[in-house]
């Protein structure tokens, strides 16, 4: 079964920097791009970053400028780098796939920590 397979959680300190990886374990049909989403505990699930059919990026005004996604659609997989980290970021991270009209796929989210 198609999976996707997400690395880079951790701890750092404000200021710091994280890369977050995802990546299918097969090739995925219909592949139209990936984003981020993160969840806070008590806090709703909120898309911060994706890159859909190579045109277009999103992200989030609480990210924007500190974030950098980037998608590699030959190999199905998707990079966020996170800089300038607030405590604020502190959440699970988990990754998506846009597959069209057969739906998306879905990693099993890492947790990002920033404390001091």
């Amino acid at each position: 079964q198609v999976q996707l397979v997400e690395s880079g959680g951790g701890s750092v300190h404000p200021g710091g920097s994280l890369m977050l990886s995802c990546a299918a374990s097969e090739r995925l049909v219909s592949f139209r791009g990936m984003g981020w989403y993160r969840q806070s505990p008590e806090k709703q699930r909120v898309l911060i970053a994706e890159a859909i059919s190579g045109e277009s990026t999103f992200y989030a005004d609480s990210v924007k400028d500190r974030f950098t996604v980037s998608v590699d659609y030959a190999k199905n997989a998707m990079t966020l780098q996170m800089s300038s980290l607030k405590p604020e970021d502190s959440a699970v991270y988990t990754c998506y796939a846009d597959l069209g009209k057969f739906g998306s796929l879905w990693g099993q989210g890492t947790q990002v920590t920033v404390s001091s």
